[in-house]
């Protein structure tokens, strides 16, 4: 027993649980069997800390498994297997420190005697037992189940009640449903003779069978007294039917032969409980307890969810908080590109020109992108008079008398009198009611309190604050953070806005400091980019309130409208000329000759010309032998004039191959009406073919155009088990790789990501984080909770809250999720079936990502270091070969001239006499024909102005 119980220590621990879990409830009788189907099933089988060995690049390492991830097998439209279903194995090399290896089954063993049948053996015996009834099943041993948290309830079909139950009624069935003979099936229908016994029984009575014992003939007198129809036959032969009960119910026995049973033994076999019909909810699925997870996810921000996790973007400066704001401002500034007449940018860039600080080298990325969404808060001086196109909140009245310009230009707004709420709550009159508690608390912020000195920073020129710097445009210099500085005082007003912002302008107008416009522009080189992503985010919440972002979407929805309305047309012709196809293939079909086979494909035509050469090279009688000349001559008995034989032969044969050939040139050369008209139908098959195929291309374009357009809002890819979100943000209103004409359009792609969210408040405290009795009875039925199942499905990364963020950018990783999904779920199935239909473009575009950034390491690699300038606020690092320095406003400089950031250029006579030429030339000139609905300026107000394929 200590030998067995030293083996039993021995045993690899992480086959430990899922052995006992398949062992669990098995009815295979035979401990030996059973070895063997455990053996045979694990033994190419490896779990998460299995110590293995490793064939890596041609060599052997010891190491053991970190990471599992298994792949359903792909299964085409068509039915064929595109590929088989297999693992991968993240494994740590001992031999090489912080490296890893992903490795298939086929390069991963375990070491000689780890995993043995004898090991086996010994463990099972030691962990599982079974009762001496047959069929009854392996039990892992109750302080062992509960150890690994195996259910230990054993089903009701198992149970030794249940299994002599269903032999019972088995023999019954046999036996016609009950022990002893059936004397009363002499009276069946069927039963007019007694049934002859084959010869060979010495002095055995034929009627012998029919006999009975006497407690069944008892039981026969007493239903023959109490019905006395009971075993009559009626004139045609056929028995009266028995009811033992004449005035009372109806019995709910099986009749058998016409007849009820006398006394039935047994009860009949319950019937299964129905299959789930899938899918179902998706935290209803029972666990997988195989060791897989879900593929780990990388993180942007230096902290992360996971406890002892390194994040990818250790160094980056960028909090959990800002990820979200950050890809929201990253895909408004590019969705709505045309109105801030800006060139697309891709993400990576974007994220660099936010953390980048020199006070030598201007990042036009970062200033472009203020200035240009500045721009649309208020017009230009020469535009309406430079109107506000934002709702501010009101100025404190010390401020007011500081801008005295706007005081006298802008009326004295009048009290609203309260209003109290209405006693039926409505939607309007809760949202009455939460502007009045905003306004009350606005009303109660500390005036006097002074935290920075913003005010005399946006009033440093007299009558010359942020708005009316705005509609100067005056920008330049940095001036631009002055405008900044003066809105997000006024916004401070706003309760919901007012930490956020005091917190920006503690830095950007600190109080030991001038409040002067270079303060501001030198503050900003050292803000945080935590504070930067604020910014913007404030700046581009605040532009989706203009008129001209309103009138953009409105712009889109009606072109959405006419691509809808297009795209019905082209698919009603598409299917007009597949009813045209079919009724061409019926003409062909009745014009085609019954000897003659339907015209091959293209790609067979060769092998059939080949064929037909072979068969005019036949002979015309078959039981002919042709004489070859590269046969060896005959050495036996000749016959005579056998060599005149083969030449008469040999003529005949060219005779003929020669009449068959004039005979296709007649008959090509002359063809007959029927054959016109089958080469007329063919061409025109192809014709309409080809028709076809111009109309599905026209189809995939008007649904890409459908996407561009569909501005208004961010589409999610789907959600997984746990109420997690997948996003890719190419998908939502932008080519898939940006704008062609972009600076940075050589880069291939926009986000290059897959975005995971976590859960909303709601769906986490209703579906995650459950309440005691709802945990108590999920941990009944698989043995863990929830929050607890998260934990081991999701593997090391996870995401709690709908404020973390985490990223795939592998396309090897994204299969591994693909795999990970379940199909039984009700949104796992969706997103599964998002991610495959997307899945070609996203691995493109990951891979596309992947040679950018590798760019800029193969530049770092073959140049000098990278020389640092440190001071006493911050490090300077010389900004040569950054990427995201390559980038260039191409729009401004095309549709107005100049940057954003730039003054506007005086128009000379000159240029005015061009301009106005120009004009009367476009006026003159032939419009083209518009196929897309267009905006006001004669534009189409897609993303990109056009259809660009990809």
């Amino acid at each position: 027993m200590d030998a067995s119980a030293e083996v039993d220590d021995d045993f690899p621990d992480p086959l430990r649980e899922p052995i006992l879990r398949r062992v669990q409830f098995s009815q295979i009788s035979r401990i030996d069997n059973l070895v063997d189907h455990v053996y045979e099933e694990f033994k190419n089988d490896f779990y998460p800390g299995e110590t293995v060995s490793v064939n890596f690049e041609g060599e052997r390492f010891t190491g053991f498994i970190r990471e599992k991830t298994k792949f359903p097998e792909l299964v085409r439209p068509d039915g064929t297997l595109e590929r088989k279903a297999f693992a991968r194995y993240f494994c740590y090399l001992d031999d090489k420190p912080g490296e890893e290896a992903l490795v298939d089954e086929e390069h991963v063993m375990r070491e000689r005697k780890v995993f043995t049948k004898q090991r086996l053996r010994s463990f099972l015996k030691n962990n599982v037992s079974r009762e001496s009834w047959t069929g009854a099943p392996w039990l892992v041993k109750p302080k062992i189940a509960e150890d690994f948290r195996i259910n230990a309830d054993v089903p009701d079909y198992l149970t030794h009640d249940f299994q002599s139950r269903q032999r019972k009624s088995q023999n019954y069935s046999k036996k016609g449903e009950y022990d002893g003979p059936q004397f009363h099936n002499f009276y069946g229908p069927h039963n007019g003779l007694p049934m002859l016994k084959p010869k060979g029984g010495k002095g055995k009575n034929p009627h012998e069978d029919m006999r009975c014992p006497p407690e069944y003939f008892a039981e026969y007198q007493r239903a023959l007294a109490s019905n006395s129809d009971f075993g009559k036959v009626t004139p045609q032969g056929q028995p009266v039917a028995f009811h033992p009960f004449h005035n009372g119910p109806q019995s709910t026995f099986r009749m058998v032969n016409g007849y009820q049973p006398i006394a039935a033994k047994g009860h009949p076999k319950p019937a299964p409980p129905p299959p789930p019909k899938y899918p179902i909810e998706d935290l209803e699925i029972p666990p997988a307890r195989d060791g897989t997870h879900r593929p780990n996810l990388k993180f942007l921000s230096e902290d992360t969810p996971t406890i002892h996790r390194i994040s990818e973007g250790v160094g980056s400066g960028i909090s959990m908080a800002s990820v979200g704001l950050l890809l929201e401002t990253w895909d408004t500034l590019n969705v709505y590109c045309e109105v801030f007449q800006l060139d697309s940018f891709t993400f990576d860039d974007y994220v660099e020109a936010l953390r980048f600080t020199s006070e030598d080298v201007q990042c036009e990325l970062l200033v472009e992108i203020h200035c240009a969404v500045l721009k649309r808060l208020v017009n230009d001086v020469n535009d309406k008079n430079g109107q506000v196109q934002i709702t501010l909140p009101d100025q404190p009245e010390s401020e007011e008398d500081d801008s005295v310009h706007e005081s006298s230009n802008q009326p004295t707004p009048t009290p609203e009198p309260e209003t109290k709420p209405p006693a039926r709550s409505t939607r309007s009159s809760l949202a009455k009611s939460e502007a009045a508690e905003l306004k009350e608390a606005a009303n109660a912020l500390p005036v006097d309190t002074k935290f920075h000195r913003a005010v005399e920073m946006d009033h440093s020129t007299r009558s010359y604050d942020w708005k009316m710097r705005l509609r100067k445009r005056d920008f330049a210099d940095g001036r631009w953070v002055v405008v900044i500085v003066g809105l997000l005082n006024q916004l401070s007003r706003n309760p919901r806005l007012n930490k956020s912002c005091n917190e920006i302008l503690r830095h950007l107008a600190p109080l030991d400091k001038e409040a002067t416009p270079e303060t501001a522009s030198s503050q900003y080189h050292t803000l945080d980019v935590n504070h930067r992503i604020r910014i913007l985010q404030i700046l581009c919440m605040k532009s989706l309130e203009t008129k001209v972002i309103r009138q953009y979407m409105e712009e889109c929805s009606a072109q959405m409208t006419e691509h809808r309305k297009e795209k019905n047309e082209v698919q009603r012709n598409r299917k007009a000329a597949v009813e045209e196809l079919r009724q061409l293939h019926e003409e062909r079909k009745a014009l085609q000759p019954e000897d003659t086979s339907p015209s091959p494909p293209a790609e067979l035509e060769e092998l059939e010309v080949s064929k037909m050469e072979l068969e005019d090279e036949e002979p015309a009688d078959s039981d002919e032998v042709m004489d070859s000349e590269d046969e060896e001559p005959h050495q036996g008995r000749s016959l005579r004039r056998a060599n005149d034989r083969a030449a008469a032969r040999k003529k005949k044969q060219e005779e003929e191959k020669e009449r068959k050939e004039k005979a296709q040139a007649d008959k090509a050369k002359k063809p007959s009406k029927q054959e016109k008209q089958l080469e007329k139908v063919l061409r025109k098959i192809e014709e309409v073919k080809e028709k076809i195929k111009l109309y599905e291309e026209e189809v995939r374009t008007i649904e890409n155009d459908l996407r561009e357009a569909d501005c208004p809002r961010t589409r999610v890819l789907g959600k997984d088990r746990f109420w997690n979100r997948y996003y890719w943000m190419e998908r939502n209103a932008m080519p898939y790789a940006g704008l062609p004409e972009s600076s940075t359009a050589n880069a291939g792609y926009a986000n290059g990501c897959v975005w995971v969210q976590g859960p909303d408040d709601l769906e986490r405290q209703g579906f995650i984080e459950l309440s005691e009795s709802e945990n108590e009875q999920y941990r009944r039925a698989f043995q863990m909770t929830v929050p607890e199942r998260k934990m081991i499905e999701e593997g090391e990364t996870h995401v709690f809250t709908a404020r973390q963020w985490g990223y795939y950018d592998n396309p090897d990783h994204l299969d591994m999720l693909i795999g990970w999904l379940d199909v039984r779920g009700v949104r796992e199935i969706k997103l599964r079936k998002e991610f495959q239909a997307q899945r070609e473009k996203i691995g493109l575009h990951m891979r596309k990502r992947q040679d950018y950034l590798s760019m800029d390491d193969k530049k770092s690699e073959t140049s000098e270091p990278v020389t640092r300038i440190s001071t006493r606020t911050k490090t300077y690092v010389d900004p040569t070969g950054y990427r995201f320095l390559a980038w260039k406003n191409n729009t401004a400089l095309k549709e107005i001239g100049h940057l954003h950031c730039e003054p506007k250029l005086p128009v000379t006579k000159k240029q005015k006499g061009l301009a106005q030429k120009k004009e009367k030339a476009l006026i003159i000139e032939d419009e083209p024909r518009q196929t897309r609905a267009t905006n006001r300026q004669g534009k189409a107000p897609t993303r990109q102005g056009t259809r660009y394929n990809f």
